[in-house]
C-alpha cells in the first residue's frame, strides 16, 4: 500500500444486515409454497372466503396478509 489509501476488506460480519420485507401480494404457486398448501387446496380456501385474492389482468394475485391471518386463525383452533 505504497502512497494509497487502501481500505482493509470487509469482514462478513461488518457488512451491513438488510432484510426484505415480505411482497403485499404473491401469485398462486409462490403463495403455495409459502404455506405448503396444494393448489387445489388453495383454491379451495380461496373459494370459501378464508384466503383473499385480487385480480390484475390475468394474474390472481393471493395476499401475503391473508395467507398469515389464515395461519394465525388455524393456530388458535382446537383440533
Amino acid at each position: 500500500m505504497a502512497g494509497g489509501s487502501m481500505s482493509p476488506p470487509i469482514k462478513s460480519n461488518d457488512a451491513v444486515r438488510t432484510t426484505t420485507a415480505p411482497p403485499i401480494a404473491m401469485r398462486v404457486p409462490d403463495a403455495c409454497r409459502f404455506i405448503g398448501l396444494s393448489r387445489s387446496t388453495l383454491y379451495l380456501l380461496v373459494a370459501t372466503g378464508e384466503i383473499e385474492t385480487v385480480k390484475v389482468g390475468a394474474a390472481t394475485l393471493v395476499l401475503t396478509e391473508s395467507l398469515c391471518a389464515l395461519i394465525e386463525r388455524r393456530r388458535n383452533t382446537p383440533v
